[in-house]
C-alpha cells in the first residue's frame, strides 16, 4: 500500500544528511538529473545537508556548469552518444561507488537512481554501513530490457539485480501507481510512495528563447526499443509528403536514432526531417515551444504499457499539444486532460492523428495545457513528496 507520509518538520530529528547516488545529475540532459536536483534544491532549502555522489559529466559541458557545492563526480566510461549506458559503463561507476560510500562520509539515508546495478551495488554498502537507503523507481529497468533485443540470461540477472535493489530498499518512490503496482510484484513487502513525475517549469516555460529554424512537428528525448520511434518516421513521411510545406525535427539520442535517421535518408526527406543531438533542457523547450505539435510514443504489449514518456509532459508545460500512439494507459490520461490527440500504435492511426493535431487552429501556447501543467506537473512538489518519503525512510528505516 502507499504509505502516507507527515511533513518532515513535523518530526523529531530535524536536519538530516542525505547522500543522493546517480550516474547521471545536472548539468547534463535528461529526466533524472531534472529530478534529483529539484530534490537536492529541495531538501537544501529546508535545511538538510545534501551530497550527490554522480559521475563527470561528458565531453562539451564546461567545468563551471558543473560546479555545485556538495557534488561529488567520478570518471566512468560513456558510450558513443557520451551516456553512461550498457554493462561496463554501469560497472565503471557502480565498483567505485562501493567503496565510496563504505569509505566515504556516511549519511543518515541514501537515495539511488537506478539501474539496479547501482541500486544492488547501494544496497551491499549499505547494508555494510547499517544505513537505509531510497530507490527511486523512475520505470522498472527489467521490463524495459525485455523489449529489446537482450538475452534471457540478462534479462534473468537484470531482474534479479532490480528485485534485489527494490526488497533492500527502506523506501520506493514511484512517479506513476502503474510502477508502483510493478514494484509491489517484484518485492510484495515493498513499502512504496507514489510522488508522480515533475517537470522543471521554470525551464521548461511557455515563454522564451526560441530557435532559429523552427519545425512544425518535434520529437524530442530518447528513442530506444520501447519507445518504438520508427513508427513516427513512417507517419510523418506520409503527412509531409502531401504537405510540402511541413517539417519536423528530431532532438535527442537513443538506440534507434541511426536506423530513423538512415530511412529519413532513403526516403529523401533529409531537408526537411532533421535530425539533432540532445540539448538543454532550455534548449529543448525553445524547440517545443517552437512547434504546432510534439510526437510521443510507446511500444504495447512489451511489459512497459505502464510506462509515461516525460517528453510528453515537457511539451505540454510550454503550451504545446502532444501527439501520441502507444499503449491505453498514457492516451487516457491525454484524452482526460485534453492535453492532445492519440492514436494505437498503427502508422496509418497515427498519420491521421498528426494530420487533426495540424488542422488545430488553437493559438499557441496553449494556455490551457500551460494551465493543466502548473497544477499537475511541478517538480517543486514532487521534490517536497519525494523529500517527505526520504526523511521519513531516514527516521524509520
Amino acid at each position: 500500500m502507499d504509505n502516507a507520509v507527515e511533513p518532515w518538520a513535523e518530526r523529531p530529528g530535524g536536519r538530516r544528511s542525505v547522500s543522493i547516488v546517480s550516474r547521471i545529475y545536472r548539468p547534463e540532459a535528461a529526466a533524472a538529473s531534472l529530478r534529483l536536483g529539484a530534490l537536492a534544491d529541495t531538501l537544501r532549502a529546508d535545511g538538510h545537508d545534501v551530497r550527490v555522489l554522480t559521475t563527470r559529466p561528458p565531453a562539451g559541458i564546461d567545468a563551471e556548469a558543473a560546479s555545485e557545492p556538495g557534488v561529488s563526480r567520478w570518471p566512468v566510461l560513456r558510450d558513443r552518444s557520451g551516456y553512461v549506458r550498457g554493462y561496463l559503463p554501469y560497472m565503471s561507476f557502480d565498483v567505485p561507488l562501493l567503496l565510496r560510500v563504505l569509505f566515504g562520509r556516511s549519511a543518515d539515508v541514501y537515495v539511488c537512481e537506478p539501474p539496479p546495478t547501482t541500486g544492488a551495488a547501494l544496497r551491499v554498502a549499505t547494508t555494510i554501513r547499517r544505513k537505509p537507503y531510497v530507490y527511486y523507481a523512475a520505470d522498472i529497468w527489467s521490463d524495459a530490457a525485455a523489449g529489446t533485443s537482450a538475452s534471457r540470461a540478462v534479462l534473468r540477472v537484470l531482474r534479479a539485480l532490480e528485485r534485489f535493489a527494490v526488497r533492500g530498499a527502506a523506501r520506493v518512490l514511484t512517479v506513476t501507481e502503474g510502477v508502483r503496482e510493478r514494484v509491489v510484484e517484484l518485492a510484495p513487502r515493498a513499502s512504496t510512495s507514489v510522488v508522480g513525475h515533475g517537470v522543471d517549469l521554470s525551464r521548461f516555460a511557455a515563454t522564451g528563447a526560441g530557435v532559429d529554424e523552427p519545425a512544425d512537428i518535434v520529437y524530442v528525448g530518447s528513442a530506444s526499443e520501447w519507445h518504438g520511434a520508427e513508427i513516427a518516421v513512417d507517419a510523418l513521411v506520409e503527412v509531409l509528403r502531401e504537405d510540402t510545406a511541413l517539417t519536423a525535427a528530431f532532438i535527442g539520442q537513443g538506440s534507434s536514432w541511426q536506423r530513423m535517421r538512415e530511412e529519413v535518408r532513403r526516403q529523401g526527406l533529409s531537408e526537411r526531417i532533421r535530425f539533432f543531438d540532445t540539448v538543454s533542457p532550455e534548449r529543448a523547450a525553445a524547440w517545443l515551444r517552437g512547434a504546432r505539435i510534439s510526437l510521443a510514443t510507446l511500444v504495447p504489449g512489451k511489459g512497459y504499457d505502464f510506462a509515461v514518456p516525460t517528453k510528453l509532459y515537457a511539451s505540454v508545460a510550454v503550451g504545446t499539444p502532444v501527439v501520441y500512439c502507444g499503449p491505453p494507459a498514457v492516451a487516457e490520461v491525454i484524452t482526460r486532460g485534453g492535453l492532445g490527440w492519440v492514436a494505437p500504435y498503427d502508422r496509418r492511426a497515427f498519420a491521421q492523428a498528426i494530420r487533426d493535431g495540424l488542422s488545430d487552429d488553437a493559438d499557441r501556447p496553449v494556455a490551457r495545457l500551460i494551465s493543466w501543467a502548473h497544477e499537475n506537473l511541478s517538480a517543486v512538489e514532487v521534490a517536497r513528496r519525494a523529500e517527505a518519503a526520504i526523511l521519513d525512510a531516514a527516521m524509520w528505516g
